[in-house]
């Protein structure tokens, strides 16, 4: 149980970070390559994580079938879409989501650091997405070995974020939901 909001955390890290990397001395080559190698190495460590989690699912093979209500794009007048899948196929898809985010990470961390020369962010960068892959629920799930139930009950809970106020539609998984969805005959389409 987390005795503070992950948000909560991530604020905490990065105010504390932000004061302990401007008293890093940079400038000394040694420490700016030890801070890379940390930066790097973080990373490694984050897709060694997911790629061990996909192997897991795929070792798993668990077909049971998962039917959930898609909230319809913001600023769409549709209704949300059916859809009809597997757990495997489900977790495969949001470790991979997963993983594109940590590179579109490193791509704005190489941006940022490689063209734009700041350094400061190195630091935190090495922490907060560490921090995020092992709080992400499929982490929970396969390598902490905690029951998908609660907060783990897939399909997964959005985290309340910035945007979040304004997309107002979440996922949808209970019966109700499904079947007004499947008379309507919207989606439906199993994805493999």
């Amino acid at each position: 149980m987390a005795l503070l909001n992950p948000q909560v955390t991530n604020l905490i890290i990065i105010l504390g970070m932000m004061q302990v990397s401007k008293k890093i001395p940079f400038e000394d080559p040694l420490v700016l390559n030890g801070v890379r190698a940390l930066y790097v190495a973080s990373n490694i460590l984050i897709a060694a994580i997911y790629g061990y989690i996909l192997l897991q699912v795929n070792k798993k093979k668990d077909l049971t079938t998962l039917k959930y209500v898609e909230p319809a794009p913001m600023g769409s007048s549709e209704e949300g879409k059916l859809v009809t899948t597997t757990i495997q196929a489900y977790d495969a898809q949001q470790i991979k989501a997963a993983f594109r985010s940590q590179l579109m990470g490193i791509a704005m961390m190489g941006f940022m650091h490689l063209y734009m020369k700041y350094t400061n962010p190195l630091v935190i960068q090495s922490i907060i997405p560490f921090k995020s892959a092992i709080e992400a629920n499929l982490v929970q799930i396969h390598l902490f070995g905690k029951p998908a139930s609660g907060d783990l009950k897939r399909p997964f809970k959005q985290p309340a974020g910035f945007m979040s106020g304004l997309q107002g539609a979440t996922t949808q998984s209970d019966k109700k939901a499904v079947e007004a969805a499947e008379r309507a005959g919207r989606g439906g389409v199993k994805d493999e």
